[in-house]
């Protein structure tokens, strides 16, 4: 696609306003935003110019390749000794039957069942149970490892590890290392919500905080283990509390280098304590992915959850910073369909992930989760798909 350098300093050159146009010199130049240049941009900054500001800082990073994988989700309970105001998937312990839990069995029966496929990933994630302790995930991971050794394995969120942790009177180095001995190779992002105390308390009252959220984070980097962050955005945050998060994200990143990729999750109002609230519309979403990708510049990637956002704003979100829409996750997870996401069975076919990138003039490539590219589709043809027909046409003399 391409953003140049020209057609950035043209822009540059015609803002208008004098403190973005500053603030745009900066970006151009590789020098990092601060926390005001930051709330700016969410202020001030036209959806179109922090497209084209991020796309360049994308493009730089990345040409026109776009990351996917090939994963499933388990989700071993929506039991939860949590009550999130934001969450429209748990269940409290004390209405456990309307909700499911999932024994060791019945998780590796979900694991085989993709015996013979070309999956590289598993990604673990749900409640809070009070009887699904260390031991039991322990048991789980050594399971799922000594069935098929090379599937990469992301699980738990610092929110259940916190739990999980305190319970068995562990602390958390010791816990990792119990995790990462059985099988466990990275954490997934959720949980972070976000990190602002006051915010915090009126959404995620009760469960780890920011700080701890972390900390957990850390100390697995420190282990020489990568992950991923997140950012639940568009409920009763402000910008300045958007990028408040995003800075101690990049403060975490350059001390230990640790994480991946963050991925912004957008708020959904359906069946939860938040109801109330409208939710942010597609061109907010788009901003705040630009402006993820213009301040978290210590970070790799950028992810869009499409089984969250919607297919075609995933694309969109392609020229705003994004370079990884996530896997084919195979109608797996419940997490955003229970949340009133646009995609209530969400799963896609490898050639539909491929179709949707090249739709929009990007280079697909299959990635494992550490991001090493596995197959190139650049260039690739399913056998399935229409081939043009080319007819002679009159030789005129």
């Amino acid at each position: 696609m391409g953003t140049n350098r020209a057609a950035i300093v043209s822009l540059v050159e015609a803002t208008k306003d004098k403190e973005l146009q500053r603030i745009a010199n900066k970006i151009i130049n590789k020098e990092r935003i601060l926390f005001d240049e930051g709330v700016t941009l969410f202020e001030k900054g036209s959806l179109s110019w922090l497209g084209t500001l991020a796309n360049f800082v994308r493009e730089q990073k990345h040409g026109d390749k776009t990351y996917f994988n090939k994963n499933f989700h388990i989700e071993p309970t929506n039991v939860c000794v949590f009550s999130c105001k934001f969450c429209s998937y748990s269940k409290l312990y004390a209405n456990r039957e309307e909700g499911w839990e999932l024994s060791i069995e019945q998780m590796m029966h979900i694991v085989k069942s993709y015996d013979g496929k070309p999956v590289t990933e598993v990604h673990i994630v749900g409640g809070v149970h009070p009887k699904m302790n260390l031991a039991f995930f322990i048991d789980l991971l050594k399971a799922i490892k000594a069935h098929r050794p090379d599937l990469h394995i992301k699980g738990f969120t610092p929110v259940e590890l916190d739990y999980m942790f305190k319970k068995a009177k562990v602390t958390t180095e010791e816990g990792m290392k119990l995790a990462h001995a059985a099988g466990l190779d990275s954490l997934p992002g959720g949980g972070a919500e976000i990190f602002a105390p006051e915010i915090r308390e009126q959404i995620a009252k009760d469960k780890c905080t920011g700080d701890q959220w972390l900390e957990i984070h850390e100390i697995w980097h420190n282990l020489g283990m990568r992950s991923n962050a997140t950012m639940l955005y568009g409920h009763i945050e402000s910008y300045a509390h958007r990028i408040d998060h995003m800075e101690q994200l990049r403060q975490l990143q350059d001390r230990t280098g640790g994480f991946q990729t963050f991925i912004p999750l957008k708020f959904r109002n359906q069946d939860n304590q938040l109801s109330h609230l409208t939710e942010v519309s597609v061109l907010e979403d788009l901003r705040n992915y630009a402006i993820s990708r213009i301040y978290l510049d210590n970070f790799d990637h950028i992810k869009a959850y499409w089984a969250m956002i919607s297919r075609q704003t995933a694309q969109l979100s392609l020229s705003f910073g994004v370079d990884d829409i996530d896997g084919t996750l195979d109608d797996t997870t419940k997490i955003y369909t229970m949340a009133g996401a646009e995609e209530q069975n969400p799963a896609m076919s490898t050639q539909e992930l491929v179709n949707l990138i090249k739709q929009v003039g990007r280079h697909p490539l299959e990635r494992d989760t550490h991001y090493h590219v596995i197959q190139d589709f650049k260039d690739v043809v399913f056998e399935d798909e229409v081939k043009p027909n080319y007819y002679p046409l009159p030789v005129l003399n």
